[in-house]
């Protein structure tokens, strides 16, 4: 940051979110907004059933927030080893039996320390707050936003990088004056390190986003706080979060790519509401059945959880052209 202030957005996001004082080091993440790890215990029992098509040992969970995902699998299953990296110490509610790493970075190191055996990696909403460069076009051409810390003031500073002049020409063409995109090339690079990290198993990150034929117009990130959506917050109280190009991640580590809904659908049993006699025969049973009916509802929704994207990438793979392929498929 300068002396006087002003940072480009990356600098200011990534401060806000892992810095001294950060939201994801001193804030409890399921406070303020809800995954799928918190809806219902069906979208850890999807997880669990790739680790087990996989058989891998171990599942590491990266990003894990208080080990929700975790918790979730260790009541599917109680032999698998289960591993989770953060940024932030061990809750104090943690099962026993799901280890506990914390990091400073990315979690690389952590990741490929453990790769002795087949892993399955989760990342689940990750992505969508790994800091990035917005940029916005003007009559000049593309330049790089900046923020004032103290005040959270925008201006224009220089232009991009010519890396980044690439990708966003590639992924996410801009055509008219003060529209933006958030430059993707960080979450790219980050998602190919862990990948490359796990040296036998198979990776799957778990986000929303778009691809280029359904690509924005114009996005910057946006934070959120106890629920409330708000235009982007650095103050380190606030989340920090933007849709991911799911086609430009796609594009570097190769993978199968599907909707949430599909891969549910495809693994689980779709759970049945109950039959209205049950609640005379037996309330809790019918109570229990309704909620994981509504669970499974609030986890496909094509307008939410279940338009979610899944990457699916077995170690090694690297057949972009089959990841483009699967993607035009499922991408409706």
């Amino acid at each position: 940051m300068g002396s006087d202030g002003w940072t480009t957005m990356r600098t200011a996001w990534q401060a806000a979110l892992y810095g001294p004082g950060g939201f994801y080091r001193i804030e409890q993440p399921a406070d303020h907004f809800r995954t799928s790890t918190h809806v219902s215990p069906h979208f850890a029992g999807a997880v669990l059933s790739i680790a087990r098509e996989h058989d891998v040992a171990t599942i590491v969970d990266v990003g894990a927030g208080a080990g929700e995902l975790l918790t979730a699998i260790r009541g599917h299953d109680s032999e698998i080893d289960l591993v989770a990296v953060e940024v932030r110490p061990a809750p104090s509610a943690l099962p026993r039996g799901i280890e506990w790493r914390m990091t400073e970075g990315d979690g690389v190191e952590t990741v490929a320390a453990l790769s002795a055996g087949p892993i399955l990696l989760v990342a689940n909403e990750l992505l969508d707050n790994i800091p990035c460069d917005v940029v916005e076009l003007t009559d000049d051409g593309l330049r790089v936003v900046e923020v004032h810390l103290p005040t959270g003031r925008e201006r224009l500073g220089g232009p991009p990088d010519p890396a980044a002049v690439a990708w966003i020409e590639r992924w996410w063409p801009v055509d008219a004056p003060r529209q933006r995109a958030v430059v993707g090339l960080a979450r790219d690079a980050a998602w190919a390190q862990l990948c490359a990290s796990v040296s036998d198993g198979v990776c799957i990150a778990i986000d929303y986003g778009h691809l280029l034929r359904d690509r924005p117009p114009t996005e910057s990130p946006t934070s959120y706080r106890h629920g409330r959506q708000t235009s982007a917050r650095f103050d380190g109280r606030h989340d920090v979060t933007a849709p991911v190009a799911f086609d430009s991640v796609a594009s570097v580590v190769g993978g199968r790519v599907a909707r949430q809904r599909d891969v549910l659908t495809q693994r689980l049993a779709r759970p049945d509401r109950p039959a209205v006699d049950l609640a005379t025969a037996d309330p809790i049973d019918y109570l229990r059945r309704l909620s994981s009916a509504g669970d499974w509802r609030e986890l496909t929704a094509s307008d939410g959880l279940g338009g979610f994207w899944w990457i699916e990438t077995p170690c090694g793979l690297r057949d972009v052209a089959a990841t483009m392929g699967a993607e035009s498929e499922v991408a409706r």
